[in-house]
């Protein structure tokens, strides 16, 4: 698990040029770029590096930032940060996995404008938290609060970062009900080893595991 930068699956994209001029110029010009690692920062979107085409490395971008290669910038719909990542950075240690069973598998999101956005999945972010002695301030490990982001790639040209209930997966061979799921948030700690149980004092490889005595 990386601290604050973290590689990813190298993305040849297009950026919208106004965000290489804090947004003061340049409106509706783009440029050719690869984004190739996050930043990860507690409380703030995520953040993506990308390398020009000039040479030059522009690091810390919104996902809004990037639109796909193969559209011009006419064709792709300007879309807010908020409305491509519905939730902040949970910590500042990320986790970058490739799950091969959704790898170039389709489904859609459920955007905070009620309107469903179809993609195509390219990776995912997590978090936690990595050292005991550090000061847990954030929420990464507190299963109602927790979220992943799966960076999709919208039909619409843009790309997303969006949790597990935002998004329904179209995998053909499996997913064959067509019901939004009123499934509730986990909110549970699982623990194993926090029953009344104990193993016995021995040094056998196979030992036995007894009930424990219940105290008066």
């Amino acid at each position: 698990m990386a601290y604050l930068n973290a590689n990813i699956p190298p993305i040849y994209c297009k950026i919208r040029r106004e965000y290489l001029y804090d947004l003061k110029k340049h409106h509706g010009e783009s440029e050719e770029c690869v984004v190739f690692a996050i930043a990860s920062i507690s409380g703030r979107a995520l953040l993506f590096h990308a390398l020009l085409s000039n040479g030059a490395v522009y690091y810390r971008l919104p996902i809004s930032a990037f639109f796909q290669k193969r559209f011009s910038r006419s064709e792709v719909p300007d879309m807010s940060v908020d409305e491509l990542q519905l939730w902040n950075c949970f910590s500042y240690y990320p986790s970058i996995i490739n799950f091969n069973f959704l790898s170039g598998q389709r489904g859609k999101f459920f955007g905070k404008d009620k309107r469903l956005y179809p993609g195509t999945y390219l990776f995912t972010i997590d978090w936690a938290h990595p050292e005991s002695n550090i000061l847990d301030t954030d929420h990464s490990e507190i299963p109602q609060e927790h979220k992943c982001a799966h960076i999709l790639e919208l039909s619409n040209g843009n790309y997303a970062a969006q949790p597990n209930n935002r998004i329904l997966w179209n995998i053909p061979s499996y997913t064959t009900e067509v019901n939004k799921p009123d499934y509730k948030v986990q909110t549970t700690y699982w623990n194993v080893e926090n029953k009344e149980w104990k193993t016995d004092n021995s040094d056998a490889m196979f030992y036995n595991i007894d009930e424990k005595e219940k105290e008066n």
